[in-house]
């Protein structure tokens, strides 16, 4: 009996083995009483198994099953194994070959022995997740047929260029019209497109709305970027004949295989995404051809933002706090610091402002960061009033920081937790982030006034310039940027401006800083303009804390 069991075993691997270059599923046999297992073999290339056979089989399915999972097939195995049930049809995750979940639907049958033993486990495995090879509503050919084209050119240099298309606010046509009229949209783009492809030219249809032309027979850019001109007249004609009911447009990103070297199904895909994003960010309705020296950059942007998320995760580490000193210059002494915001790390070194901080914006990583040093900068203020008892600390806010965070309570909690007078922070907002029609901005500035938290307007003269500003937002002071300054030391009309600004400020009872002072020419040119505040180099550079508490504070 224990020799027909085998045999039977052996036959039934003989037909897997038959099957598998045939189709895109696993088929498998479990020999309970054996505590042996046999899948397809092409799962090896699948999933997180080095063969495709292997024994202790509970043991081994716990390494390739999705930890979460585990217990509930374990939980199903007992029930079939112990005859409470014969079928068996679980969808659950195993993990590919790159360690990343993967779902399937597994079903088998239990066939018993002669005592009514459940002996096998006999079924079939496949992926409820994978890429569909077409696609019905366009009639197009799916992703996963684009990706078998590619696989079958693996190692071969190709000839040509790919165009990716992208319907523009598709979404608003299926949320506008329903999901039926969205599906016609595509079916008539589809036609549309597949009407003036040449037809040595291939199209595929990619995620929701997106279509791929794939051109492997030497076509350059410009016949890339003709065809994108036919593909949007024809558009344009469907619009018209469709009586204007929708209208929509196509954005494109185009790349030249000659341009990139790998042209592995992978980075063509990842190329192409990138081209047609860089596209609809540009504005919509226009195509961009990939450019590698774009995408070095875009692909430092992504490492920087993973590294200060990393940064943000692990205590802040690599960011700084730094403070550059503010002279009163009439009292000719240390009046307040500007408390500014580094980063770097082993890898990259030093990351200019300039670089990290819109990307801390765009990530909205810069509401943690901002909350940490708003409390860095309260913290310093505190250490620093014991030594000079009215000194002040000032804080830039970004507009994502007041849009999106409720920083005007981080604000006055601070000043309670390192118990300081409202007074002695200033808020510094750029001019040109914010928009004083915005409601939120108006009630977060209303709020500093109420709490008698004075404001700074930033960098005033590059940005909108609209005096209307002092009006409505009702700063303190007004800081005039570097840029602004280096203009008026080298310009007599540039000059003859900044000073009618400083005598308007001091008219309507504001203070007036000007920042980027880095010699003592400057410094005396400037301030025959009788400013209030200086701040620049020639005082001194943006330094650590204890430093600047050695240089401007304790030093006798």
């Amino acid at each position: 009996m224990g020799y027909m069991q085998s045999d039977l075993v052996k036959q039934f691997q003989d037909v897997i083995n038959v099957f598998d270059p045939c189709i895109d599923d696993y088929l498998y046999i479990m020999d309970a009483k054996n505590d042996y297992f046999f899948i397809s073999p092409n799962a090896v290339a699948r999933f997180n198994i080095s063969e495709n056979y292997f024994y202790h089989v509970l043991e081994n399915l716990e390494k390739l099953v999705y930890p979460e999972d585990y217990d509930l097939l374990k939980k199903d195995l007992e029930l079939l194994l112990s005859g409470v049930k014969d079928f068996h049809n679980l969808q659950y995750r195993w993990m590919d070959c790159d360690g990343e979940p993967v779902w399937i639907n597994c079903r088998g049958k239990i066939l018993c022995d002669e005592a009514g033993t459940p002996e096998y486990l006999i079924g079939c495995i496949n992926e409820i997740g994978r890429k569909q090879k077409a696609d019905n509503v366009s009639g197009l050919l799916g992703e996963s047929s684009l990706q078998n084209e590619f696989n079958q050119k693996a190692g071969a240099t190709l000839n040509g260029f790919l165009l990716r298309l992208g319907i523009d606010n598709f979404k608003e046509i299926n949320e506008n019209r329903g999901m039926d009229y969205g599906d016609m949209i595509l079916r008539r783009t589809a036609e549309s497109i597949a009407a003036v492809i040449h037809p040595n030219q291939m199209l595929y249809k990619v995620v929701a709305d997106e279509f791929v032309v794939v051109d492997l027979d030497g076509g350059r850019v410009e016949d890339a970027i003709e065809l994108y001109r036919r593909i949007q007249d024809r558009i344009d004609q469907f619009i018209e004949d469709n009586g204007y009911e929708v209208f929509y447009t196509f954005s494109a990103g185009i790349l030249d295989f000659s341009a990139v070297e790998d042209h592995t199904y992978y980075k063509i895909m990842q190329y192409t995404e990138f081209s047609l994003n860089e596209a609809k960010s540009g504005g919509k309705n226009k195509y961009y051809v990939f450019d590698e020296k774009d995408y070095r950059a875009f692909q430092r942007k992504k490492a920087l933002i993973h590294m200060m998320r990393q940064s943000v995760n692990h205590g802040f580490t690599g960011f700084d706090a730094y403070f550059q000193p503010i002279i009163d210059i009439n009292e000719n002494c240390l009046f307040s610091a500007e408390t500014l915001l580094r980063y770097h790390t082993p890898e990259t070194g030093w990351i200019t402002p300039f670089e990290f901080i819109p990307l801390l914006e765009e990530s909205n990583l810069i509401i943690p960061v901002g909350r940490w040093i708003l409390d860095k900068a309260m913290d310093a203020c505190s250490k620093i009033q014991k030594v000079i008892p009215h000194f002040r600390v000032s804080v830039n806010l970004s507009y994502v920081q007041v849009l999106k965070s409720n920083v005007l309570e981080e604000i006055l909690t601070g000043i309670h937790k390192y118990n300081l007078e409202p007074g002695s922070i200033l808020i510094e907002l750029t001019e040109s982030g914010f928009l004083e029609s915005n409601a939120y901005f108006m009630d977060f500035c209303n709020g500093l006034q109420e709490h008698g938290i004075p404001l700074a307007l930033d960098d005033f003269g590059t940005g909108y310039s609209n005096f209307h500003y002092l009006y409505n937002l009702n700063p303190s002071t007004i800081k005039i940027d570097r840029s602004f300054t280096l203009k008026a030391l080298n310009n007599p009309y540039e000059y003859n401006l900044l000073q009618h600004m400083v005598d308007m400020t001091h008219g309507i009872d504001l203070k007036l800083c000007i920042e980027g002072i880095e010699t003592k020419q400057e410094l005396n040119k400037i301030c025959e303009m009788k400013p209030d505040y200086i701040q620049g180099y020639y005082f001194g550079k943006p330094c650590p804390l204890e430093k600047f508490m050695e240089d401007f504070v304790t030093k006798k």
